[in-house]
């Protein structure tokens, strides 16, 4: 394993497909002590999920951070909102849902 920390906005992040959890080249592992910078190529074989204990192999490559979601061939399609990324996409429908609340609960100041 090399100890050169790279360019993390181009490292690509990998999700455990055991339990969900996402190993971030910018943030490391501090559990088994891997610096941030450190590609996911970079780690050593017998690395292991810090939280399930899932080998290397049950990890999957999930692109860089802040990525829209989706097929990359679907993202011309809908009004707008494939392009999103995952934390822009649940801003809008949280934020929506909010709003909708509130206009309900104003409706209760009506006489």
């Amino acid at each position: 394993m090399s100890n050169q920390a790279v360019d993390a906005n181009a490292l690509d992040q990998y999700e455990c497909r055991a339990c969900g959890y996402v190993y971030e080249p910018d943030k490391g592992d501090s559990k088994q002590d891997i610096s941030p910078g450190i590609s996911f190529e970079e780690l050593a074989a017998d690395w292991r999920c810090p939280v399930c204990g899932a080998r290397k192999s049950q990890f999957q490559n999930i692109g860089p951070k802040g990525s829209p979601s989706g097929f990359k061939s679907n993202l011309g399609y809908g009004l707008g909102v494939n392009s999103l990324t995952p934390t822009q996409k649940n801003l809008l429908i949280f934020g929506a849902l909010g709003l909708g609340v509130l206009f309900f609960l104003s409706l209760y100041g009506l006489q």
